[in-house]
């Protein structure tokens, strides 16, 4: 799922750039993508959709949250991991991620197939939650979002 998710990345410069699910599902098997990831992924964009749209009105209140404090669940460490709540800390703090954003991708990283995410995936959760966003991303943290340190794991 996760290359799928780095493919639509680096082949649409913007979510509208995307086709319909059914010919983006056609493209992504003609790329090679197993049939069970596409579902995947699609599966994902669509929850990502859903929640941004239930999230983003919260938007108007931005400015109060930005200097509230997130204290994470027991469930969200768990479901999470360390590793992915410290890089969404790190996104935060430096002005990438708001907190409506945060809480799109603790929503969307929550939807993942697995538990704890790997640092390679959150930030891969990470950059498609700014892409479908269109959000305005610091270089330097483009460039993390980008590296790839440990691999992908596609599962």
């Amino acid at each position: 799922m996760y290359d799928i998710l780095v493919y639509l990345f680096e082949n649409y410069y913007t979510p509208q750039a995307c086709p319909r699910a059914e010919v983006l599902a056609s493209k992504l098997a003609a790329a090679g993508f197993e049939h069970e990831d596409i579902d995947d992924a699609l599966n994902w964009l669509r929850d990502l959709a859903s929640t941004t749209e239930r999230c983003l009105p919260l938007a108007v209140m931005r400015d109060a949250q930005r200097d509230a404090a997130r204290v994470y669940t027991d469930e969200e460490y768990a479901a999470l991991g360390t590793e992915a709540i410290g890089f969404i800390s790190f996104l935060e703090n430096s002005g990438s991620l708001s907190p409506v954003l945060r809480e799109i991708l603790i929503e969307a990283a929550q939807a993942a197939d697995h538990s704890p995410l790997s640092l390679a995936e959150i930030k891969v959760l990470a950059l498609m939650v700014l892409w479908s966003q269109e959000a305005e991303v610091d270089h330097l943290v483009f460039e993390e979002l980008l590296t790839d340190d440990e691999g992908r794991q596609s599962h």
